[in-house]
């Protein structure tokens, strides 16, 4: 599967949350997936190189980089999401392929071998990319997701709360996966993802929230403590 968009980043109070989402909930179309306002988990292992190219290059600003990780929505569930995104300025493309959960476990072992077999053009650029340049997992992040949909331009606009990481256990299928917060708890993450332009009435409903633009990724998020380790 291939998306291609924009996406901006924000951050805002748990009660502006609130806010918003008692609006939205009136204007825009909700995710299925939503549970009310606990909305759905995410758990994603985020892979770099042994150098942390990836990391390096998004603290740096770097205009053109990419992300690759393994993405679950429930510990249970008997397959995965592998990723690819990479972003040019604000234009992003998303990359993504559907794996077994061993296959993942494989992945996470440091096997990449085992997508060969899938006879995809993406399966391969990913074992290509990630067997030469040496990627490892790095770390996990976990967070709920509430999300709203407007048709017109793909637009996608989700809040993320309760972030929590660990570098320690690498195996996103670990129903007892031991995660520390990572973010402030009355803290939200706003994100906007849409095709060409942002239609009139989101930006009118965007304006009434009082938020400030974000730069750092969950990912690097999730870094903090081997990044700052001093020995």
């Amino acid at each position: 599967m291939e998306v291609y968009r924009k996406e901006k980043k924000f951050i805002l109070s748990y009660i502006e949350f609130k806010k918003c989402s008692n609006l939205f909930d009136k204007i825009l179309i909700k995710d299925k997936h939503n549970n009310g306002d606990y909305g759905y988990i995410i758990r994603s292992l985020y892979f770099d190189t042994i150098n942390d190219k990836d990391f390096t290059e998004k603290e740096d600003g770097v205009e053109v980089r990419r992300k690759i990780r393994l993405r679950i929505y429930d510990p249970e569930q008997d397959f995965a999401m592998l990723e690819m995104k990479q972003k040019t300025g604000e234009n992003q493309l998303k990359r993504s392929i559907k794996i077994s959960k061993e296959d993942a476990i494989s992945l996470i072992h440091g096997n990449y071998s085992v997508l060969l077999k899938y006879n995809d053009d993406f399966a391969s650029e990913c074992y290509g990319v990630m067997s030469m340049q040496c990627y490892k997992p790095k770390s996990v992040v976990q967070y709920n997701r509430k999300a709203y949909i407007a048709k017109e331009n793909n637009i996608r606009i989700t809040f993320d709360f309760d972030i929590k990481v660990t570098e320690a256990n690498f195996n996103i299928f670990d129903e007892k996966l031991n995660l520390y917060s990572a973010f402030n708890q009355d803290e939200v993450v706003l994100e906007v993802k849409y095709n060409n332009f942002l239609l009139t009435y989101i930006k009118d409903l965007l304006e009434k929230v009082e938020k400030s633009e974000l730069s750092v990724s969950k990912y690097c998020l999730s870094r903090e403590i081997s990044k700052n380790y001093i020995i």
